[in-house]
């Protein structure tokens, strides 16, 4: 653009504001992407290079796949044949050296809603166990609970040579973020390369999107759930099953990403994947509701979520074990204190020992009349637990916007952990203090002895003996053996 002669020149002030509006130069451009094919090639490429060159972050990526630490090297598009001469190109190849140990693991990656699909990754199954390597990793925005997951279901039998390995987008994305943000690289280039990738990532062009939404059947199982027409045999409601499973762990992978702790779900340790989805499927039959839970680090106690589909209401909640000492209305005063900044709306629930009976108030009249807390049978019976719950309404919407359930069951957990959880502080016994030191210690043995804290005084054992009274002899009594007057002798 030529500006006319009498134009006035540019100012030093509307440069900048020009520059702010400036896209930063990337390492990996998002910019033209044409398609779902070029998306996951370059989400390939760019994964797999970062990989090799930020070895911190490779080692932390693949260290639950099974494979040792060492060297990095990556590649794309890598081509097969299998026996019948045909060719497969699989996304990428991993290949660890370390010494004479060498770890191979062929990569097929999809990106945005594309999914897994099983013919394909049975064939690089094949494909590894023919040419001697030692693992198949698939990555994609299906969400697992841990890396031997996975969402497709293979022939056992090809498992039994090869390791078969699952990453979601959201899990790598994470993984970079805690190294990057938390753990740290100690070369501020590869710093520079691991964040570079995150960027690229976190767009929504890369296809790298964490989770999408509820799924299709959602809308039809929440309506049914609110008419009480669930069955547990309907395939619909093991979709919406397996999407709160993924939904679990993309909430405690996003809040891994901002507390720099490994958060997880609570679930029992032996129980497989689809005895978890029997379990929610279950839940939804019988109740009309998915149960789930998170756990913190270091936090006062697991964080539960309850979303009843029936009265369309989230609940958050955590249970807090009551003080083991003091009255118990003094016990309450102790939870109650530690809720003075807790929203208005937050429910305390308390149950007792030895007792079914509970009793609850909302907090704002909890503060007002603690003593409708205690147990109204027997106001002495000690307290042995408080339940704080907040209950809102439930996201309806299927997707990930503005009262969506995704959004809003985000939401209202990261709320509840920020403004309550986080600052909750466990009972603990006081320390056992030491008497006071008395201003004089006997110097006679006492029954009760000189404490340890009279430093100053003496120690136990150091008192003098007593004076005995003189015993004075009679002729009856000519010496300490003889039998007293009118007992027998012994013969």
């Amino acid at each position: 653009m030529i500006l006319p002669l009498d134009s006035a020149p540019m100012s030093l002030d509307s440069g900048v504001d020009i520059q702010e509006k400036w896209q930063p130069a990337r390492l990996i451009p998002v910019a033209g992407i044409r398609g779902q094919e070029e998306q996951e090639r370059r989400a390939t490429s760019a994964l797999l290079a970062v990989m090799g060159a930020v070895p911190q972050f490779g080692h932390a990526l693949l260290g639950g796949l099974g494979a040792p630490k060492g060297r990095i090297s990556t590649f794309a598009e890598v081509q097969f044949k299998n026996v019948d001469g045909q060719v497969s190109i699989p996304d990428g190849a991993i290949v660890i050296e370390r010494g004479k140990t060498h770890w191979r693991a062929l990569v097929e990656v999809k990106t945005g809603s594309t999914a897994l699909k099983t013919e394909q990754v049975s064939n690089y199954l094949d494909l590894a166990r023919d040419h001697g390597l030692d693992a198949v990793v698939t990555i994609s925005n299906q969400i697992t609970a841990r890396p031997t997951d996975s969402p497709v279901a293979v022939d056992k039998r090809k498992l039994k040579k090869v390791g078969f390995y699952h990453l979601s987008w959201w899990r790598i994305i994470t993984e970079a973020v805690l190294q990057y943000r938390f753990r740290g690289v100690s070369d501020p280039d590869q710093a520079w390369i691991l964040g570079e990738l995150i960027a690229y990532l976190d767009h929504e062009n890369s296809g790298a999107s964490g989770f999408q939404d509820m799924g299709e059947s959602w809308v039809r199982v929440r309506d049914a759930a609110r008419q009480g027409t669930l069955r547990g045999a309907d395939k619909e409601v093991r979709a919406v099953a397996e999407r709160w499973e993924q939904f679990i762990e993309y909430l405690v992978l996003g809040l891994s990403q901002d507390l720099g702790a490994d958060v997880e779900p609570v679930r029992p340790r032996k129980q497989t994947l689809p005895e978890r989805l029997d379990a929610v499927v279950q839940g939804l039959a019988a109740n009309g509701a998915l149960a789930g839970a998170v756990r913190v680090p270091d936090a006062i106690a697991s964080l539960a979520l309850y979303a009843d589909l029936k009265a369309r209401q989230l609940t958050t909640s955590v249970s807090v074990d009551a003080p083991r000492e003091g009255r118990p209305a003094s016990r309450i005063s102790w939870m109650l204190r530690q809720l003075a900044e807790a929203p208005a709306g937050l429910r305390i629930t308390v149950a007792f020992a030895n007792a079914r009976e509970t009793t609850s108030l909302l907090l704002s009249e909890a503060h007002e009349y603690p003593q409708r807390l205690l147990s109204p049978t027997d106001p002495k019976r000690e307290p042995r637990t408080f339940e704080l719950a907040l209950t809102r309404p439930l996201g309806l919407k299927s997707g990930k916007g503005q009262g969506s359930f995704v959004r809003e069951t985000r939401r209202q957990l990261i709320d509840f952990y920020g403004e309550l959880v986080q600052d909750l502080k466990p009972w603990q016994a006081k320390a056992p203090k030491l008497p006071e030191a008395p201003a004089q210690v006997p110097e006679t043995p006492q029954p009760e002895p000189p404490p340890f804290v009279a430093v100053d005084e003496r120690e136990a054992g150091e008192a003098t003996t007593p004076a005995e009274p003189p015993v004075e002899p009679t002729h009856e009594q000519p010496g300490l053996d003889a039998w007293p007057p009118g007992q027998p002798g012994d013969g």
